[in-house]
């Protein structure tokens, strides 16, 4: 089937759903494509209470999630969960589904960013199994437990700090020996008895049962060790793959645009985790960029008339 749209929104997450709202107000035909089941992206996976929302405290992402996903639907947002994109021409303005063919006078990418994975062997067998944790979810399982944390930011330090004051005996596992994570997790992790902190230490692969026994190397010499959980915090990276070839971008793969999200092409915005690198990161921004992209875009729109 083949679709004519003002506008087309990729990406489900706070970014994406706000920029629905916006088109819907500004009038524009518009409609917004999500790969997943569901709306929501990253909030799906926050199980921490947010309270940095403005004017709205949520018990976490799933609930602010079913709120926002309410609004935009209440105002008619054009929205279509589990469609995968199989092309994009940005040149021509065409968008190919695995069933549908959409044309398009903008394009809005919010695709979010994803965990970043160590790309060892055992990996991805270990995510298929489900044996992936939430530290802030999931504590209570890994009390009198061994765990181990891979990463040194602010994610890896809050969840060994999470783990160990819930009970367990963590490993914090880092590639160097410098931290990125702030002084206020940093102080009372290196300060805790249940944590022990390896650096210079690179994970080379998971194995076992359900996935517990761990190889790295530390000064030079390779090791192994069993553990209960494991936690892979080693940063995000955006969700590029459709566009890094047609866009411009920087080094990591992140989404170069001006101020309101326009990209290298005219007609094609940026908003959200895509283009926003993690330490400026925030619901409440995506959702900012969401709106002045699609406030731009429509003036643009207007003027290609």
């Amino acid at each position: 089937m083949f679709h004519k749209n003002d506008l087309i929104i990729i990406g489900g997450g706070p970014a994406g759903i706000s920029a629905a709202i916006w088109a819907k107000r500004l009038g524009l035909n518009h409609v917004l494509l999500e790969s997943n089941e569901e709306l929501g992206g990253q909030l799906l996976s926050i199980n921490n209470k947010i309270v940095d929302y403005p004017g709205i405290v949520s018990d976490n992402g799933p609930s602010l999630k079913k709120q926002m996903t309410h609004h935009a639907q209440s105002l008619g947002c054009v929205i279509y969960t589990g469609i995968s994109i199989k092309g994009i021409d940005l040149e021509n303005r065409t968008l190919h589904t695995h069933s549908d063919t959409y044309s398009f006078r903008s394009l809005i990418i919010a695709t979010g960013s994803s965990p970043k994975k160590l790309k060892i062997p055992g990996e991805q067998e270990m995510i298929d199994s489900n044996e992936v944790y939430s530290a802030t979810r999931d504590r209570g399982k890994f009390n009198g437990k061994n765990v181990a944390v891979i990463g040194g930011g602010d994610r890896a330090f809050e969840g060994a700090l999470l783990l160990a004051e819930a009970g367990a005996s963590v490993q914090l596992m880092h590639r160097s020996s410098s931290f990125k994570a702030r002084k206020e997790f940093r102080d009372p992790v290196f300060a805790h008895p249940s944590i022990e902190v390896l650096t210079d230490t690179v994970i080379t692969k998971i194995q076992g049962t359900d996935y517990k026994q761990l190889s790295y190397i530390k000064k030079q010499s390779t090791y192994e060790t069993c553990v209960d959980g494991l936690f892979i915090r080693i940063g995000v990276e955006p969700n590029t793959e459709h566009f890094i070839e047609s866009l411009e971008s920087d080094p990591e793969g992140y989404l170069i645009c001006d101020k309101t999200g326009q990209t290298s092409f005219p007609y094609v915005f940026a908003a959200g985790d895509v283009c926003t690198r993690p330490l400026l990161s925030s619901i409440s921004s995506a959702a900012g960029q969401g709106m002045t992209a699609v406030k731009r875009l429509s003036l643009f729109l207007e003027n290609e008339n």
